[in-house]
């Protein structure tokens, strides 16, 4: 088996393809899994909301004072009687967060910071949150994401078509729920920058999502005009030709993102930058994979309802029966050509011209289709046209003798 690099630049050149749209039943069956992960780890641990959400109060004890997290956590547990979490800084200082506190029991805690470290109340820096300032975040939050959810699906609808639309929110649905699973299970707590985090990935995740779809459209446009390939099939033509880009930009953008992770809670003990991060890594892994094994595959289920493909599908199903022959695998990156004839031609380069070569493609007859039922096959070697070099023949020599 070819290594992942080696797969990956012959798909991105064409001689051979992955049936996406053929295996999204078993690609549903692992993002429901996914989700169901999630909503596990919101129901059992739930989500630590900061102070800035339901307000209470955050001291900051100096590394003068030598206090543990563990003592930390222990004294202000006590002397509030509410759940604490404390955090060691960078610079050595500890910062200790009690939620659901009114001034006088912030006071109380604070002095009995103090009294533990041996230092006056007023050298341990205190800050309250009220409870309504940090409801008010949480209403703002929700409406910011409310207001871009229905600009998203206005903008998909008249850029493409409302099941594109829907499936475009399935997917960044899916983003959100393996997001907020993830910091549910980690732990870490919810804080402004943690909303920006999830809001920067949901324009990510339809940023790529809108590549693939852009690419799709492109490919099925002809659908209706020939009669050799199924919808399923020039949707998964589609996805192949943009999978290693899709791929490629996603892991360009999650190292530096997982170096502000990693060094920001490791080196740096966390911060804004951890609160940015997480959902940044979470989110823009988890909206590379629906944009490829979730929007797409939906798509295709949502098109196979209507009337005109299915037929469309089963004439095409009907005549590959009739005559004994196996569905046709153009390569990732051919091109169909619609002569006006009704009949397609093979996968084409780039003008519809040049010699005819060969590519490694699933084949369908090995317990697979490619429309879309949901079965793949192996790989098979199939014709694909090469670009004719015009520089042929070019300083060659005549052969005339002087």
């Amino acid at each position: 088996m070819a290594s992942l690099s080696t797969l990956g630049a012959r798909i991105y050149r064409g001689e051979t393809a992955y049936d996406f749209v053929g295996r999204r039943k078993f690609w549903y069956a692992v993002s429901i899994l996914l989700v169901i992960v999630s909503l596990t780890g919101l129901g059992v641990r739930g989500l630590f909301l900061g102070v800035e959400f339901q307000g209470g109060a955050v001291f900051t004890v100096p590394a003068s004072a030598e206090l543990s997290t563990d003592d930390g956590r222990r004294i202000a547990e006590e002397a509030s009687g509410n759940d604490a979490r404390v955090q060691e800084l960078g610079s050595g200082a500890l910062r200790v967060q009690v939620t659901g506190l009114d001034t006088d029991e912030s006071d109380t805690v604070r002095a009995a910071i103090a009294d533990e470290v041996g230092l006056q109340p007023t050298e341990i820096d205190a800050e309250l949150v009220g409870p309504s300032w940090g409801q008010q975040m949480t209403t703002k939050a929700f409406q910011g994401m409310i207001v871009f959810l229905v600009l998203v699906t206005i903008y998909l609808a008249f850029a493409f078509e409302w099941r594109m639309s829907l499936a475009a929110l399935v997917a960044m649905a899916f983003d959100l729920l393996v997001t907020v699973g993830v910091y549910a299970l980690v732990g870490f707590e919810v804080t402004p920058g943690s909303v920006v985090g999830l809001l920067t990935i949901l324009g990510y995740s339809l940023y790529d999502t809108v590549v693939v779809f852009d690419k799709v459209q492109e490919k099925t446009r002809i659908v209706l005009k020939q009669s050799r390939y199924t919808y399923g099939e020039l949707a998964n033509q589609g996805i192949n030709s943009v999978v290693v880009r899709s791929i490629n930009t996603s892991v360009t953008a999650l190292l530096p993102v997982a170096g502000l992770l990693f060094i920001g809670t490791g080196l740096l003990a966390g911060g804004m930058l951890k609160d940015i991060a997480l959902p940044l890594f979470v989110g823009l892994a988890a909206g590379t994979f629906s944009s490829i094994f979730i929007a797409t595959p939906l798509v295709v289920d949502f098109r196979l309802r209507d009337p005109e493909i299915a037929a469309h599908n089963r004439r095409i199903l009907d005549k590959r029966a009739e005559r004994g022959t196996p569905a046709p695998s153009p390569a990732a990156h051919g091109r169909i050509e619609d002569d006006g004839s009704g009949e397609a031609g093979d996968a084409a380069d780039a003008d519809g011209t040049g010699p005819v070569g060969t590519a490694a493609v699933p084949a369908p007859g090995n317990g697979g289709d490619n429309d879309g039922s949901g079965e793949t096959g192996d790989y098979v070697t199939v014709q694909r046209r090469q670009p004719v070099s015009r520089a042929r023949g070019r300083g060659r020599p005549s052969g005339k003798r002087r």
